[in-house]
């Protein structure tokens, strides 16, 4: 008897959440696709904050279906082993699916694509409060990344685009490894959110963008010795397998390492590290 008592009161308490008395066929609709989209977006994992001001940031964005959690969660490990500093580690991603727990998930807004979603982590409305080191996922970390966010600590910094290695004096900037204060550059989110369509037609792409709207405030560049090219700067031969383009590998493997002030190599177009099989990237990108 008081089996059955007991299932009647479960059966109601799943019927109460299933049906709310006057509610239409179309709210109850809505209601759960709500509720399931709230499901699927973010358990922020907050760390202790022992200082607001001083409170460091790495920041990573993972889009679509590019990049998977894998290559998260291999940044993840990466930044863990380089760096000594207090800082939470923060994926701003529409999907968390399989990304490490101890990563804090920030949701991606609906409505960018590719590139344009980078404009989004300069937002204020991602609510961090401090100092933010954005770095691409196609990277490679191998030594300690302290002094990326100690360098020049009134500045935002960035890196001198790769097309560097044809043309010396070339200064436009690469966005694969960005430091700056929060709130710093929320200008950047809210002038391509108000002309989006305008910005994009303009643009060949995020880092065009971001070079040209900062152009009075400009960019404190990292030197060129800490971030480089895996292709371009440290290898040797450049040359790649014929292939699909984004899914190349090189024709030959190298076995050289980077000079010994270079903390990240960076994968820019092909090939991305799971697809390099130089003895270096194969022993660092894990």
């Amino acid at each position: 008897m008081q089996s059955t008592v007991l299932t009647q009161l479960s059966t109601r308490r799943r019927l109460v959440k299933k049906y709310i008395d006057g509610e239409t066929k179309e709210q109850r609709k809505a209601r759960k696709e709500l509720e399931k989209a709230q499901k699927s977006v973010e358990i922020p994992k907050k760390l202790p904050q022992k200082s607001v001001e001083n409170k460091y940031y790495v920041l990573c964005l993972k889009h679509g279906t590019k990049y998977s959690a894998d290559y998260v969660n291999k940044l993840y490990n990466m930044v863990k082993r380089h760096c000594t500093l207090d800082y939470e580690f923060v994926c701003l991603t529409e999907n968390p699916s399989d990304i490490n727990e101890e990563i804090t998930i920030k949701p991606l807004p609906t409505g960018l694509t590719g590139w344009w979603c980078k404009p989004y982590i300069f937002s204020n409305q991602l609510e961090l409060n401090g100092v933010v080191l954005y770095i691409d996922l196609d990277v490679v970390i191998s030594n300690n990344i302290d002094h990326l966010f100690t360098y020049a600590p009134d500045s935002w910094c960035t890196i001198r685009d790769f097309t560097r290695a044809q043309r010396p004096d070339w200064n436009r900037y690469n966005s694969s490894v960005i430091r700056f204060k929060t709130g710093q550059l929320n200008f950047v989110w809210e002038e391509f959110f108000k002309k989006k369509n305008t910005v994009q037609a303009k643009y060949y792409g995020d880092q065009d963008y971001l070079y040209a709207i900062t152009v009075n405030n400009p960019a404190k560049l990292y030197p060129d010795e800490w971030i480089q090219s895996w292709k371009w700067e440290i290898r040797s031969d450049k040359t790649l397998a014929p292939g699909a383009r984004g899914n190349r590998q090189l024709k030959n493997i190298e076995n050289v390492i980077p000079n010994k002030e270079c903390c990240i190599a960076v994968f820019h177009g092909d090939p991305n590290p799971h697809n390099c099989y130089d003895p270096w990237v194969v022993d660092n990108w894990q």
